[in-house]
């Protein structure tokens, strides 16, 4: 008798949502955020379908924004607990996560949260020096190097929202795989 192998669906849970109407490092936490079609999170200052990460305006104001949402998971803030103290939104995410390794999904992955906001992952969030300046050596504990000498970025993941909805903590979140051969984050 043949039995298929069926791989078990990834799901995991919203703990918080965060917005800032300016560009800070943190982001405030909320009740409830929206997320829009095209655009990213209602009221955020990342918001739009062009890049407005301020070093990337600058480099060129016209390329589509791929950063629309950022998301990290709360397993990070539990590995990191020994030496530092993170609050949801104060490393600059929209939504904390719990359940799902971020990081080891692929790029074009879709999540589901909630009753029908939909994000697809386009990569990695490359951290720079200002997440010192939230706290002194974050950013060391935020990048480490795999015994190949390769980057590893664990500030989360980044993405584009596909379709509009209010996302808000508890909700679930449902992983949808793009179809194989999956393709590793990189930064963007």
């Amino acid at each position: 008798m043949h039995t298929e192998k069926t791989e078990r669906p990834i799901a995991g849970t919203v703990i918080a949502v965060s917005l800032s109407k300016k560009h800070t490092f943190s982001k405030e936490r909320k009740d409830i955020i929206k997320l829009v079609e095209g655009l990213g999170v209602q009221g955020d200052a990342h918001s739009g379908s062009t890049v407005k990460h301020r070093s990337r305006v600058a480099q060129n104001p016209d390329q589509p924004n791929l950063r629309q949402v950022h998301l990290i998971q709360q397993e990070l803030f539990e590995e990191l607990s020994g030496r530092f103290h993170i609050e949801p939104g104060q490393m600059g995410e929209n939504i904390t996560t719990a359940g799902i390794n971020l990081l080891e999904l692929p790029v074009n992955s879709i999540l589901f949260l909630g009753h029908s906001a939909m994000i697809k992952i386009t990569g990695l969030r490359n951290p720079c020096a200002q997440i010192d300046q939230f706290q002194p050596g974050l950013l060391n504990a935020v990048i480490e190097k795999d015994e190949n000498g390769n980057l590893i970025r664990k500030a989360g993941i980044m993405g584009i929202v596909l379709e509009s909805g209010e996302v808000k903590p508890g909700d679930e979140i449902r992983v949808e795989l793009p179809p194989k051969p999956f393709k590793k984050l990189e930064r963007v």
